[in-house]
């Protein structure tokens, strides 16, 4: 009975040994480390665990171990171009850990997140958003027939854009552009934008690189910021991004260059 213990013991105590290996290839181990660790990537990454796919992952490291093998022996990771593709490959995995690591140990705050909404919506204060439309047309005389009949009520905007508008996009809609930043639009456009009252036609056509522009701002409004819950996680991104920024900064900073 002693004996049949002792053995017992024993082959637990060798059990561990055995199941540090998956598999040996060609004399070359597969540690059953490397292969969780391979299974616990693919499931971050959303690949549903089970035992289907960790015998895919078994095969696939095998198949692997026997094609680096090959590779190697033919000295393929000894050439130049190979050389350096490894080295940089190595540079962005260690780069991404780190950022990955500096961001989990400096983790953006709740309290952050907020203090850089206030900001971001106090910048805000004071900006507004037109309702443009235009008639768009090569010639500047066009331009002014089409001003001086709109201003003349002989014809309706939307009618003579529909007619004669070649912004094909907004004439289809009576020459609407819809609400938008005076910004987004070229220089002559936006700064006549922003020097006509609401319900009111530009003073004169206004000439871009596109043509001569009959415009009317239709309506202004404040610029609508977004609730803070819906604009949460891009403003953490940017946040974290900042964070990567200007840990770069510091340690190129604190770097001997020369």
């Amino acid at each position: 009975m002693k004996r049949i213990t002792m053995m017992a013991v024993a082959l637990v105590v060798a059990a561990p040994l055995y199941a540090q290996n998956i598999a040996t290839v060609n004399g070359q181990a597969i540690t059953q480390k490397s292969y969780d660790q391979f299974v616990q990537l693919l499931v971050t990454q959303g690949a549903p665990d089970s035992p289907k796919l960790r015998e895919q992952i078994k095969e696939e490291m095998i198949n692997r171990a026997i094609m680096v093998q090959a590779a190697e022996k033919a000295g393929i990771n000894k050439l130049p171009a190979v050389e350096t593709e490894l080295d940089v490959a190595r540079q962005s995995i260690l780069l991404r850990a780190y950022m990955a690591d500096y961001l989990a140990k400096n983790p953006i705050s709740d309290t952050a997140i907020a203090a850089e909404y206030d900001k971001l919506k106090k910048a805000q204060d004071g900006v507004v958003e037109y309702d443009v439309r235009h008639i768009l047309v090569d010639d500047e005389k066009v331009a002014n027939d089409l001003q001086t009949q709109i201003k003349s009520k002989k014809a309706k905007f939307e009618d003579l854009a529909q007619a004669n508008s070649k912004d094909t996009g907004s004439a289809a809609k009576g020459g609407s552009l819809g609400w938008a930043d005076a910004s987004n639009y070229v220089a002559p456009f936006s700064e006549a934008v922003k020097a006509t009252p609401k319900g009111q036609l530009a003073a004169k056509p206004v000439q871009s690189q596109f043509g001569w522009h009959v415009i009317e701002v239709v309506d202004v409004r404040p610029v609508a910021f977004p609730p803070l819950d819906q604009v949460k996680p891009q403003l953490e991104e940017m946040m974290r991004q900042q964070e990567i920024a200007a840990l770069q900064t510091k340690l190129r900073e604190s770097a001997t260059v020369k």
